[in-house]
């Protein structure tokens, strides 16, 4: 099963769109009827949401995530979990995430996979479709920015007993982790975990509520001790070999490239295309221009690899308004998107713009 779209309406970052009707002037209270949230629509392959800080590229991931968990029947502390907790677990209530001036707005994401969908309002404080949604069993796996592996021992039980200053993404990952391993590996994951194996020098295993590097000269290293984008790795042969990333699952990466060696990118991005020729729907957030690019150059067809833009832009509307009524807030910005097969169909590219100007500078000197 794959996610399709999602839909946002003030929301983080995400503010309502106001369009003006080209036919027709409209005065404001009438645009007002014209109001549009913000709107995905994925591929079943591999989703790379590419754009400068502060535009929701992890809000998406973490909407997404927090969906997919309430699909799953057996996970029912999950259906106490709202969205503010993939955030940080000491919110109090959602009230944090909406934005919007007027009270009475419609704040909500929505996510679908072309037949079901799931819809979170949290201006309404409830769950719409849920009865369609539950029981879709969608497995998925968040792979947050912090490395958490390195801070296992002891934590779920502290997490139970004391209120820990991290997000359900955070306490998720550990929870994956630890699950025992499966008993039969399919060829294909197999010779994954072997290209991982070979980089790590090793396998990751468990015990004492500990993980460790077992080295393949038979040392048992720590897991703090690796330098941290071996880490990463050794989490992804983590989650695999736990079978948690197989056909009809979802990997979700918030910057898989953070603190890994450049030289890397190849190996991971070669991984990521086996893991969704497998059957695996993937989200990822990157900053990284060659780490996308790489996804980019390796995939054997364009269906394979989207990317997704999302920029700041200021609102068409308001900028008319603006020039009619003088003293008008012209601060007001939303977030838009652009997708395309390919990095270089995408306008306002602020990975693509810092290393052009990167190598314009090189070309100067």
């Amino acid at each position: 099963m794959a996610i399709k779209t999602i839909e946002i309406l003030n929301v983080m970052v995400f503010k309502r769109h106001l369009r003006k009707n080209n036919a027709a002037f409209r005065s404001i209270e009438e645009e007002d009827s014209f109001n549009d949230g913000f709107k995905l629509e994925f591929c079943d392959g591999i989703n790379v949401l590419i754009g400068e800080n502060g535009v929701g590229k992890t809000t998406v991931l973490k909407m997404i995530y927090a969906a997919t968990q309430w699909s799953v029947r057996q996970i029912e502390q999950g259906k106490t979990r709202r969205l503010e907790q993939f955030f940080s677990n000491s919110l109090k209530d959602n009230d944090s995430l909406k934005n919007t001036k007027n009270k009475e707005d419609y704040c909500y994401y929505k996510v679908s996979d072309g037949t079901h969908s799931f819809e979170d309002s949290l201006s309404h404080r409830g769950i719409f479709n849920y009865e369609e949604w539950l029981g879709l069993e969608i497995q998925s796996v968040f792979i947050p920015t912090t490395e958490m592996l390195s801070h296992a021992k002891g934590f779920l039980a502290m997490n139970q007993k004391y209120n820990m200053p991290f997000d359900e993404t955070q306490i998720d990952i550990i929870v994956n982790a630890s699950l025992p391993e499966t008993r039969e590996i399919p060829s294909v994951m197999s010779k994954i975990l072997d290209k991982l194996s070979a980089v790590i020098e090793g396998t990751v295993i468990l015990e004492n509520d500990s993980f460790y590097v077992l080295k393949k000269d038979g040392r048992k290293v720590d897991f703090s001790l690796e330098a941290e984008g071996l880490r990463k790795l050794g989490l992804l042969w983590k989650l695999i070999r736990n079978g948690l990333l197989e056909n009809g699952s979802i990997l979700l990466w918030d910057e898989p490239e953070a603190n890994l060696n450049p030289e890397l990118y190849p190996l991971v991005a070669e991984i990521l295309l086996e893991l969704q020729e497998n059957g695996v729907q993937i989200f990822l957030a990157t900053h990284s221009y060659n780490f996308a690019k790489y996804l980019e150059i390796r995939r054997t067809n364009k269906e394979q690899v989207m990317f997704h833009n999302l920029y700041k832009s200021r609102n068409l509307f308001l900028d008319e308004m603006h020039k009619l009524i003088p003293g008008m807030d012209d601060s007001d910005e939303a977030i838009f998107s652009q997708s395309a097969d390919r990095m270089d169909k995408i306008e306002y590219n602020h990975i693509m713009t810092a290393d052009n100007k990167l190598l314009d500078e090189v070309y100067e000197l």
